[in-house]
């Protein structure tokens, strides 16, 4: 009989169930935030930890790992979890056995699962403290990285900021899909307020320096929950919509709602007056499934609106322009998440449903400074070398080289036009004084009228049924009618997925 052994196996796994100690646990809680085992058992379902028993051994007893590994249910789906326990030494590497968070990445890829990193610490390589006791430095390395990098072409990846999180642990957060914080909870920064004082001369508060404001803004962060259970719903929701991995085509679910519904709203949402801004986000809940469009970044380059969502239960990836803000105008804030969402769709094999309305470039100095025309380009390149079905729908304005980044004109894709539809290189409002200075200049006193007889002419021509006739747009229709060709559109895009891994993926 092995009674000792197993009496031993049950002590430790005891061990290993107090993490860092009733005291540090009752520290935890007083910060709001729930200890890791807590944590896993609000989000998983079935859990099956892996390397439960790892950990150190010395003068004070037995200091488990600080990185909690295993396989779950999530929603009835198999899942791989790796997560900081913040008890043991705040969750940094240094209290660690490192190779339980690579094995974690590689488990997740080779498993074809989606990976959930709860991140609560630094993760990086300990103190300066530590520098005596092991009587040397080390070059630094991230252990596994070439790991974490493969799972952003192979898996869905979703990490979680779920009290400060600095260094390594930041990196790891950003190196996903999809990234969530909790407010007041948790912050994020490349390093803490002590380390910026130190080195910056700067004083700081937590909040202010990596808070959820902050970091939201700077699009560190997709999602920001109220609490810790709202960011495992959002998990939930999230996964919702990707598939298991890259080798599979998204989850569809059973449609909620009426794929032929039309919505009348929509012929009076966008003005006449095509200065005055409209709701873009109305248009969307009324075109996709009832409660389906989940936006992700809202708070960072507020002018592109990027979500997921479904029609008639096939999940997509949305892209839209936010006409309340630059008019809806693409920065070079925009253009990065323009790109980065491009690829996730790209990736996971998300149809693209885009609904534009895009004045262009946003101009002037600062637009200059922020390097906009090279990053524009970076979002162009993306749309181009994007290979999953696409859909336009043109709202109103498409306008210059960022509009023209509509769709991969290269390829078919369904492409439809709203009776508002106005486009071309550049608006006649903007580019007449441009194109007619010479003329204006020798008018005197009659530039003004001159101007106005201009202007008429050129609205007479820029009729979206003028395009039409020449199949340069190749249909106008009702904006009542999005939803159902939408709708239609989405079987047949469906139909030509072609899953697999994407060799080109980036965070």
């Amino acid at each position: 009989m092995w009674d000792p052994e197993l009496a031993e196996l049950r002590r430790r796994r005891e061990q290993a169930e107090r993490m860092g100690g009733e005291e540090r646990v009752a520290r935890q809680h007083a910060t709001g935030r729930l200890t890791i085992r807590e944590r896993l058992a609000a989000l998983t379902d079935d859990w099956r930890e892996v390397g439960g028993l790892t950990g150190r051994t010395g003068d004070d007893g037995f200091t488990p790992s600080n990185v909690i590994i295993g396989r779950a249910r999530l929603a009835g789906r198999r899942v791989i979890v790796a997560g900081d326990d913040f008890t043991v030494r705040g969750g940094a590497a240094d209290a660690a056995i490192h190779e339980k968070q690579v094995l974690a990445e590689r488990m997740a890829g080779e498993m074809r699962a989606p990976l959930i990193r709860l991140i609560d610490g630094t993760g990086g390589g300990g103190s300066v403290r530590q520098l005596e006791e092991y009587g040397r430095t080390y070059v630094p390395h991230n252990p596994g990285w070439d790991q974490v990098v493969a799972n952003l072409g192979r898996i869905p990846v979703i990490a979680l900021a779920l009290g400060p999180v600095a260094g390594l642990g930041a990196a790891r957060l950003v190196t996903s899909h999809v990234s969530i914080m909790v407010k007041g909870l948790s912050q994020v920064f490349i390093a803490g307020p002590a380390v910026v004082e130190a080195g910056m001369g700067e004083s700081v508060g937590k909040e202010e320096l990596g808070g959820w404001r902050t970091v939201a803004a700077a699009g560190t962060v997709d999602l920001v929950a109220d609490s810790e259970e709202e960011a495992f719903e959002l998990v939930r929701r999230v996964l919702s919509y990707l598939p298991q991995s890259a080798w599979q085509p998204p989850p569809v679910t059973a449609p909620a709602d009426d794929p032929g519904r039309t919505a009348a709203e929509l012929r009076a949402i966008v003005p006449r007056d095509r200065r005055r801004p409209y709701d873009m986000r109305a248009i969307l809940d009324l075109v996709f499934d009832t409660g389906t469009v989940m936006e992700l970044a809202r708070g960072f380059a507020p002018s592109v609106i990027t979500a997921l969502a479904r029609l008639d239960g096939h999940p997509v990836a949305v892209l839209a322009s936010d006409p309340r803000v630059y008019g809806g105008g693409m920065t070079a804030q925009g253009a990065d998440k323009t790109a980065r969402f491009v690829d996730l769709a790209e990736t996971f094999h998300l149809p693209v449903v885009h609904l534009v309305d895009q004045p262009g470039f946003v101009i002037g100095t600062a637009a200059e400074r922020a390097g906009t025309i090279r990053r524009g380009a970076r979002a162009l390149a993306a749309v181009y070398q994007s290979t999953v079905p696409w859909a336009s729908v043109l709202v109103r304005r498409v306008f210059g080289v960022a509009g023209a980044a509509h769709r991969p004109h290269d390829r078919y894709g369904l492409r439809v036009a709203w009776p508002s539809g106005d486009w071309g290189s550049l608006p006649i409002e903007g580019g007449l004084e441009v194109a007619f200075k010479r003329l204006l200049a020798e008018a005197g006193p009659r530039a003004a009228e001159l101007k106005a007889e201009i202007a008429g002419r050129l609205e007479a021509v820029r009729s979206p049924f003028r395009t039409a006739e020449a199949f340069l747009v190749e249909d106008i229709i009702d904006p009542a009618e999005t939803r159902p060709a939408l709708t239609e559109w989405v079987h047949d895009a469906y139909a030509v997925l072609d899953p697999g891994p994407n060799p080109a993926a980036r965070p």
